[in-house]
């Protein structure tokens, strides 16, 4: 099997809603077999994606750090195959007319998501905009365009956009994932799944008690074949 499932979960009042079974083992090959490679994702983590949610359709999304509407994007496919909406945040501006063409179903917001709102953030973009970072540091190198952008705490975006649930929660912004995660109340919103790009020993640890004290679960099977990301469920 694909994945061999927890059993019951310990500690939950009778009769209450037991959290959902995580996988305890991941066969990243049989998936594939099922899922096959991924379309749009960097790395594997579109497949980890569609197993978790067994391909259900029509959820909802929150994409911070989205990027480019299809390169290395991992909620292309929810859109596109799967009927998901969702809202896609983003420092670098120049995406939204390839967002407004290309994913019409994404909302996309230019924003630096940080801890507070109304404010600015120096941000740095390389000139083939292929790498873009809060702190301006490539390990490739290369020359960037300093440019300020404004910051919002992702509890304020929510808030106005009418949102009240997450299903999945995606985070690549290159080890700024602390900081936007502290402007998102985990508790109120509990993504079924979160995948979240993890840039040091600090930052992962940072971002583990961040979940932990929304009481949510790693899904710690993924760390065998993904160790750029962590998942977490909080349903």
């Amino acid at each position: 099997m694909a994945f061999l499932l927890g059993g019951t979960a310990l500690g939950c009042r009778p009769g209450a809603r037991q959290p959902r079974a995580l996988p305890t083992k991941v066969d990243l090959a049989a998936l594939q077999r099922i899922y096959g490679e991924p379309l749009y994702s960097q790395d594997d983590e579109e497949t980890l994606i569609r197993a978790f949610f067994a391909d259900r359709r029509g959820g909802f999304f929150l994409d911070v750090g989205a990027g480019d509407p299809i390169r290395h994007s991992t909620t292309y496919f929810l859109e596109k195959h799967l009927g998901w909406t969702g809202i896609a945040v983003d420092a670098v501006a120049e995406y939204a007319g390839d967002y407004a063409r290309k994913r019409p179903r994404a909302r996309f917001f230019a924003y630096f998501a940080g801890d507070k709102s109304d404010g600015s953030h120096d941000f740095f973009v390389s000139e083939d905009r292929n790498f873009s970072s809060g702190s301006g540091t490539d390990p490739r190198g290369g020359t960037y365009e300093k440019r300020k952008v404004a910051t919002i705490a992702l509890d304020d975006l929510l808030r106005r956009e009418r949102v009240t649930r997450l299903d999945f929660l995606s985070m690549d912004i290159e080890g700024a994932e602390p900081t936007a995660l502290a402007g998102l109340d985990l508790g109120r919103y509990r993504p079924e799944l979160a995948c979240i790009e993890v840039s040091s020993p600090e930052s992962a640890l940072a971002i583990a008690e961040r979940f932990a004290l929304a009481g949510c679960r790693e899904v710690s099977a993924y760390r065998a074949v993904d160790a750029i990301n962590r998942y977490y469920s909080c349903r």
